[in-house]
């Protein structure tokens, strides 16, 4: 039975919460609201930080076989709750993203009409270098509103009627997979009324497993293997098919006069599980990828919530996100600093795309290291079995920092303080939460913490390089990866912000005199940071003119730090993630797709640059003198899992009035990078502008690119 729909409710306090959960409290005058949903989408809640309380009236029929069981089931709510049925307590729950179930067979047979309270707090961190709240990305984040509140019962309720025993916990992961051989390993908890015998029945594909348990009366922990011969393999969309395979498990009670035929036991299905999984095997060897055990160079992008308002986001919007990816010629999504809805994980499931799943911890925490560990396993119990979810990260940036929105105020001297010297955060909660995913799940790499530079603990983990936006220049990535190379190993955040299409909230026509505070706290502009980089407002005449220069600043940085990591391909750069795919609300940041999902300038620049193909130079500096030397190599990057055979590779130098060509001709292998050669010239003595152009020809496959430059005279001097 769904209890989604229109329920009612009010804001506590203390009187209401005693008197509430009675069957015939007078709730009338309580306001209506939509479950699943966040109270802050109902006007009469718009501005509530809870907790509240919901109420809902049902009826259910008496349970439809002697000894059946049913259960309450929350599948989400933010962020901790108080659950009474017909006026008794029944628990409590605190997570947001997994299922809470509580048995209520005995409270649902004494009648047929029922009212079900739920007290139901997220409360907002007062202290957000010591966050209690396991939210993530949804209470502290410089891509969301800061003032958001994403309380509420944000997932289905709903009641569940089993046989006696029940699966109330199911973890399926591929634990190895190639073209001869799969193995799944299955990890249940079952929830026997009584002690009795079952069949454990599991079926993979066309694939049967059959096992016989004595159960104890209460929980019983049971695991087992499945090997699939010759199975269809799950690939990323860059390597091959995303095959998947349906999976059920099903508990089977022993009948009373001891028949175990097929037939018998067939008609006594305790309880059944279902899901689709993918036949696959993931591993990461120095931030290098294997899938299947091809090597994979993951072209990605941070992802945050599809909505801010995650419950009132659209199957189709949820979708759409993944799609849009794909076709950037990404093959990884990271998910941000939190666990999205179901929709996310079936699509990148069904379109190959992998998924980097972090943990929903952001910055700084205290207190929270058991429920953290708890909140792991819960992760791995419910995601487990989608082959798009490729490794675990347990905690992005585990630095206490407590910034006002719009600005940043962390100096270079507290940053590195929290890099190197042990926190917490970094020594205590995120090695918990590390070991609790690595036990739990041995079949993909876990990442304990992400952004973490080498210290006295660690040889560090991925890299957060913003060069060009919050220190150095654009142009200072290739420079510092020749001088730090395990700095770029893996590359998980860069990026620069720039003025969307989508303007409505920014109110253009006051230009100059916008509401500059507002954009700051509210839609996350960083003003200082533009000014920084020298696209400060003051510096244009309009409105368009300062967002066209912001969405052109913002494109070449993405497309020259990804030819950068690229030209790098396994020496050392396992692959990147730009940071962000797109915006959840009306927004001023990084991503290339806005909140209407209307591209900036910047999604051409990241599809061209992850294109299978491409060929690319050292990039030019921006000006020369007349007669300096250019010596700029030439290199052509495949990730095709075929060979290029006989491409032909063409450079053409241009400056006013005259230009001149190299030409190259060569095979490319296979998922490969290959120095083709060197445009080497002195800068002509003509000043003016300078244009390098590349093109790459071969059968069937073609790619260009172009590099701007300038050539200045030489200086005088006079005696």
């Amino acid at each position: 039975m769904d209890l989604s729909g229109t329920w009612l409710a009010v804001g506590a306090d203390e009187g209401l919460r005693r008197r509430y959960p009675e069957p015939d409290f007078d709730d009338s005058w309580w306001a209506e609201i939509e479950v699943p949903g966040h109270w802050r989408s109902n006007p009469a809640f718009a501005d509530h930080d809870g907790p509240l309380l919901y109420r809902r009236r049902f009826e259910t029929e008496p349970a439809a076989a002697p000894g059946n069981r049913q259960w309450l089931v929350i599948d989400g709510a933010f962020y901790q709750t108080d659950v009474w049925l017909d006026g008794s307590y029944v628990g409590d729950t605190e997570g947001y993203f997994f299922p809470h179930d509580f048995e209520v067979t005995e409270a649902l047979g004494k009648q047929g009409e029922h009212v079900l309270g739920i007290e139901v707090a997220c409360n907002r961190p007062t202290d957000k270098t010591a966050k209690r709240n396991i939210t993530g990305v949804f209470e502290h984040w410089d891509c969301l509103d800061p003032d958001w509140n994403p309380g509420g019962i944000w997932r289905p309720v709903r009641v569940e009627e089993t046989g006696p025993v029940r699966i109330s916990r199911l973890r399926v992961l591929c634990a190895e997979a190639t073209t001869q051989l799969a193995i799944l390993t299955f990890r249940t908890l079952l929830d026997a009324a009584d002690a009795t015998t079952v069949q454990l029945r599991t079926t993979v594909g066309d694939t049967g497993f059959v096992e016989e348990h004595t159960l104890a009366a209460g929980e019983n922990r049971i695991e087992w293997r499945v090997g699939v011969e010759s199975p269809s393999l799950w690939w990323p969309h860059a390597l091959g098919p995303a095959n998947l395979t349906d999976v059920s498990v099903e508990v089977v009670l022993a009948d009373a006069d001891g028949a175990d035929t097929e037939t018998d036991m067939g008609d006594r299905v305790s309880h059944r599980r279902q899901l689709r999984t993918g036949l696959r095997q993931v591993r990461m060897k120095n931030w290098i990828t294997t899938v299947n055990g091809e090597r994979l160079f993951l072209k990605g992008a941070n992802h945050g919530p599809t909505r801010m308002a995650l419950a009132d986001a659209k199957p189709d919007e949820l979708e759409a996100d993944v799609v849009l990816a794909k076709e950037a010629g990404l093959d990884l999504l990271r998910l941000h600093a939190h666990v999205t809805r179901p929709e996310v994980y079936d699509a990148a499931d069904r379109h190959g795309l992998l998924l980097w799943q972090d943990m929903p911890l952001q910055w700084g925490y205290k207190g929270i290291r058991k429920q953290a560990v708890r909140q792991a396993r819960e992760a791995v119990d419910l995601l487990g079995h989608h082959p798009s979810i490729a490794m675990w990260c347990g905690h992005s940036e585990p630095l206490a920092i407590d910034n006002e929105p719009g600005q940043v105020d962390l100096s270079p001297g507290r940053f590195f303080a929290l890099q190197e010297l042990p926190t917490w955060n970094k020594s205590i909660l995120d090695r918990s939460v590390g070991r609790a995913l690595e036990k739990s799940d041995k079949t993909r790499p876990v990442i304990p913490h992400s952004g973490v530079l080498p210290n006295p603990a660690s040889g560090g983990t991925d890299s957060h390089l913003y060069f060009g936006w919050y220190h150095g220049d654009e142009r200072d990535l290739p420079g510092f990866a020749a001088r730090i190379p395990r700095m770029v190993r893996f590359v998980s955040e860069f990026g620069a912000q720039a003025i969307p299409d989508s303007d409505d909230f920014i109110e253009p026509d006051r230009w100059p005199d916008l509401d500059w505070r507002r954009l700051g706290r509210t839609h996350n502009l960083q003003r200082s940071m533009f000014e920084r980089v020298g696209l400060g407002p003051d510096a244009f005449a309009t409105f368009a003119e300062w967002r066209g220069a912001t969405q052109r600043y913002q494109a070449d940085l993405i497309r020259f730090h990804i030819e950068t990591l690229r030209r790098l391909k396994y020496r050392p750069a396992g692959g990147f993630c730009h940071y962000t795919l797109a915006d959840g609300h009306p927004a001023i940041t990084w991503s290339v797709l806005d909140h209407d999902r209307k591209p900036k300038e910047a999604l051409a620049a990241l599809t061209a640059a992850c294109a299978p193909v491409i060929v690319v130079a050292e990039r030019p500096r921006p000006t020369y003198l007349t007669g300096a030397p250019i010596d700029l190599d030439v290199h052509v990057v495949s990730d095709l899992r075929t060979p290029v055979p006989g491409a032909q590779v063409s450079a053409t130098l241009s400056w006013p009035g005259a230009q001149r060509q190299w030409h190259w001709e060569g095979d490319i292998d296979a998922d490969s990078c290959v120095r083709v050669g060197s445009v080497e010239v002195e800068a002509p003595s003509t000043p003016g502008a300078l244009r390098l152009d590349l093109k790459l020809v071969a059968a069937g496959v073609t790619a260009a690119s172009g590099y701007d430059s300038e050539i200045v005279a030489q200086p005088t001097t006079s005696l």
